[in-house]
This record gives C-alpha cells, structure tokens and sequence, in this order.
C-alpha cells in the first residue's frame, strides 16, 4: 500500500503559539495552571497537559482567587475578560490573532450601529467568543450555519447588515453561503480580507489536491475540531471516503481492505507525533510505501502575548 502524508497537515501557528503560552506559564507560575475551555481541540494535547498540572475549566468560578488562568485559543466573550478583570484574576490570553481579527470585526460593526450575520456552528467556542464581541443593545447576531439558513434569514435592518465568519470552516460552503447573503442583501459589509485562516485553507486545499490519488484518506484530529471535521467533509465531497482518528488505536483493519493508496492529513490541533504514531500502526498492518507530498510551505508565527512576555521579563 503507497501511504501519501499530505502536506500541510499538523499544528498551525496559533495552536503552537497557544501550547508555547501553557508551557511557559508553568515554567514561570508552576502548577497548577487554569485554563478556560480546552486549550485547542485535541485530547491528546489536552491530557497531556492535565498530567502537567494544567487544570481546564467551563467557568471562572472554578479559578480561585489569585489563579493564573489562559483563555483558549478560540477566543472569550468580552464579558468573560471583565469577570476575569473584576475578580483580579492574572491572565494571560492565548486567543489566535486571526481569531482576534474577528472580534475587532464583530465590534467594529456592532459601534457603526450595524446588524451582524455570524458564519459558523452553534455552540463551537469560537463562536461563542465572538458573539460576546456584540457592543450594540438594540442590534442583533444572526447565527447561519448553512446556505439553506442563509436563504431564510430574516432581519431587521437590511441596509445595516454585516457579516463575519467562523475561521474554521469548510472554504467552498463559506463561499457559497456569502453569495447568498450578498445576492439577498446587497448592501451588506464584509470583512476586507476572508476570515477563513491561512492554516484552515491550506489544509483543505491539500486534501482536495490529493483526493484524487487516493482511495482512502485518514485525517488525524479529535471529534470537536472543527477544522477536522472539515477535512474529512472536502475529502468525502471529492468522492473518496474519509475517516477521522484521533489515533492509532482507532485505525480499523477492515477500512484498508482493498486499498491501494492511503492519504494522511491532520488537523490545525493535531500534533506530528500522532501522524507518525498512525504509520507506525500502518507499517506494522501492512507493506507500505510513504510518499512525503509536496505542499505550501508555511511560515507565519505569532508573537507571545504581552501578558505573558512581562512575566518572563520579571523572572529574569
């Protein structure tokens, strides 16, 4: 069997830039750390910091006075950061920059007295985070997850509508779904530049490049990653079946039947070592033949938060 590792796959630069932050913290602070949410959306990540001493946690009131607690990478509610505030809590925010892009966004809009169409799936933390971005009492957020929803959409304000987008998301429904606000709403504001993130394009634009050469393609990722969940959905669109893992260990034997060549991705929070802990599993199966795809080269990084960078100077 020819095993193809497509390129990119793996972390991105928010996810290695949110993972730098916890590890320094417990370098400076020790444990326990608090983090809101999980930290990125990989149960390997998260448990491998739990052993570490970080403790995850839904709600603020679960951080005693005086803890140091991070906010995840996909973003908190302004109201959250103001609870932070109030409390005294010392934090230090690993939100991704290009998350933050959306919410500047989403209360550029709401200040300019603007209605606001959010793209993404109910319930996700990204979501959530940006919704609470909302600085307009007598305006609205409008949640569309699909095309059907956006031919649907009623609202109240026509000629003051905006739209912003989940980062996360499929590329070619997003598109599909601005179309259709554009074509019923022509007045509507968008963003200058696409809020679907480099990594997240990158990504999806790799599976759909290698899915031809493939009967089968395994993406590396945990259920709630958005981002993953995505790659197998471009995977499947192209007509070749898809599963997601979270490792090794979820490989079933009878998926390989008949399979002459193996693709292998990995979400934006899914780490190397699982992409190779998964061909290890492979090439004790089975004969197997690794072809290291071509790709885009990626090589943006983010700065630590402030935050952050005034603890190190302290401990210096």
């Amino acid at each position: 069997m020819k095993v193809l590792l497509i390129n990119p796959r793996g972390f991105c630069a928010g996810v290695d830039r949110a993972i730098n932050i916890v590890e320094q913290a417990l370098s400076l602070a020790g444990a326990p750390v608090y983090v809101r949410h999980e930290l990125v959306h990989n149960r390997f990540v998260v448990d491998n910091f739990r052993k570490k001493g970080v403790i995850f946690v839904e709600s603020l009131d679960q951080v005693p006075d005086g803890g140091l607690v991070i906010f995840s990478a996909h973003g908190t509610a302004a109201s959250v950061v103001a609870e932070a505030k109030r409390r005294g809590l010392r934090v230090v925010d690993a939100t991704c920059p290009l998350v933050t892009k959306v919410h500047i966004e989403m209360l550029a809009y709401s200040r300019d007295n603007r209605e606001v169409v959010l793209i993404g799936h109910r319930g996700h933390p990204e979501v959530i985070g940006t919704t609470g971005q909302y600085d307009a009492p007598d305006g609205a957020v409008y949640l569309v997850e699909t095309v059907a929803d956006a031919e649907g959409l009623e609202v109240e304000r026509p000629e003051r509508l905006a739209y912003v987008t989940q980062t996360t998301l499929s590329v070619d429904d997003t598109r599909e779904i601005i179309a259709v606000l554009k074509a019923r709403f022509p007045e509507i504001k968008g963003p200058s530049k696409d809020d679907i993130c480099y990594a997240t394009q990158n990504r999806q634009n790799a599976i759909r490049e290698a899915a031809p050469k493939c009967d089968l393609i395994l993406v590396v990722g945990s259920a709630n990653s958005s981002n993953s969940n995505r790659l197998c959905e471009i995977a499947e669109k192209a007509g070749v079946p898809a599963h997601l893992i979270d490792g090794p260990a979820e490989i079933d034997p009878a998926w390989l039947k008949d399979v002459k060549t193996l693709g292998i991705s990995a979400g934006a929070s899914a780490p190397e070592s699982l992409v190779q802990s998964v061909v290890a599993r492979l090439q004790h199966e089975c004969a197997c033949d690794l072809d290291e795809q071509g790709g885009v080269r990626e090589h943006v990084t983010f700065k630590l938060p402030v935050e952050l960078r005034r603890m190190m100077a302290e401990s210096a």
